[in-house]
């Protein structure tokens, strides 16, 4: 059975724009009205696209030959995971266990209760801690199959990558996107959606709308009011739009800028600066870097980086490598500075 996503922003706002559809274009009832509840909800336009996926992802692989929901088990969410785990390219760890939680989530809306065991035990016992290492740690218990996911190691930018990057920026408008990132630690999301209103040059401040609809009140260091008063007065064109960021030139000129117009800009400056693993999230990475190397407080970092999850924030105060050969070498000087004065 062939199954397809469509996208219908037309719709009732109750409804999720992101329907599947089988061979026949008939709605895959199970997964609409679970993306349904999600939209009701209030699950913002990007997650409900990455739960549709994965559904289309399951449904396509479920449905050859066609089975019912209720038959689920570990099982077969092992059988899946092997599936996919023979694919070329092979999915990544984190990709595999967020379509296996979306699943979860599916089964639970469905039938009111956990994936059944089957012929597959994956639960286990381990142990909790506070991720600073506070209180007593706790028992906790794992259900269901999972992936070991690789540890995620922060690796920002150098200082003069910083530097090739910044200065292959031509614009006002793209110099203001870039600090944004990079002095503020803007998602590239949250640069796309911010308002004219948003912005508080006066008072050198600018509102931000984060995941899960979280806003937050972030300061605008000195030179990123510059060259956003430069962009509004130079360079933004005469139009009707609310977003801060618009497209410049072309048929999409005075339109708001889209993910896909800052991907294209961002290769663009990856071809003019000749750092090719410069991106969005590179920059903001490398502001969550230099802010937790000065030394600024876990949840002030926590406020300005929009997380949810401390231990979220705690991955930028691990050292990279450089900056573990750095602290070396300077162990290794100072080690030999005070061997030399023991003999004196």
């Amino acid at each position: 059975m062939k199954i397809t996503l469509f996208h219908r922003p037309s719709g009732p706002a109750s409804a999720s724009p992101y329907r599947l559809l089988d061979e026949q274009e008939r709605e895959v009832a199970w997964a609409n009205a679970f993306l349904d509840a999600q939209c009701i909800r209030q699950l913002s336009p990007r997650s409900l696209r990455a739960y549709a996926y994965d559904l289309l992802h399951f449904a396509r692989w479920f449905q050859d030959p066609p089975r019912p929901l209720s038959g689920i088990t570990e099982s077969t969410l092992l059988d899946y995971v092997r599936h996919q785990l023979d694919q070329e390219p092979k999915p990544a760890p984190q990709t595999v266990n967020h379509r296996l939680g979306v699943l979860r989530c599916l089964y639970r809306f469905h039938y009111g209760q956990e994936i059944p065991a089957g012929q597959s035990h994956f639960q286990r016992t381990y142990t909790k801690r506070s991720p600073l290492g506070y209180g007593r740690p706790r028992r906790a218990v794992a259900l269901g199959l999972r992936l070991r996911q690789p540890r995620r190691v922060i690796v920002p930018l150098s200082a003069d990558e910083v530097a090739k990057f910044w200065h292959s920026v031509r614009t006002f408008r793209d110099l203001a996107l870039v600090g944004l990132m990079l002095l503020d630690g803007l998602r590239s999301c949250e640069v796309l959606t911010l308002q004219l209103e948003d912005l508080q040059l006066a008072e050198a401040q600018i509102r931000v709308l984060g995941k899960g609809n979280k806003k937050r009140v972030l300061p605008l260091p000195p030179e990123i009011v510059e060259v956003v008063e430069k962009y509004l007065r130079l360079e933004r064109p005469l139009t009707n739009s609310s977003f801060l960021f618009v497209s410049l030139k072309g048929r999409q000129r005075g339109r708001r800028m889209t993910p896909a117009g800052l991907r294209s800009l961002f290769r663009h400056h990856r071809l003019r600066s000749q750092i090719p693993h410069a991106n969005a999230h590179r920059l903001r990475h490398t502001f969550g870097a230099d802010m937790a190397r000065a030394g600024i407080s876990l949840p002030a970092l926590q406020h300005l980086m929009g997380h949810s999850q401390i231990h979220t924030t705690m991955l930028y105060v691990q050292l990279a490598p450089r900056d573990v050969w750095r602290e070396y070498a300077r162990a290794v000087a100072l080690r030999a500075r005070l061997g030399a004065s023991a003999i004196l």
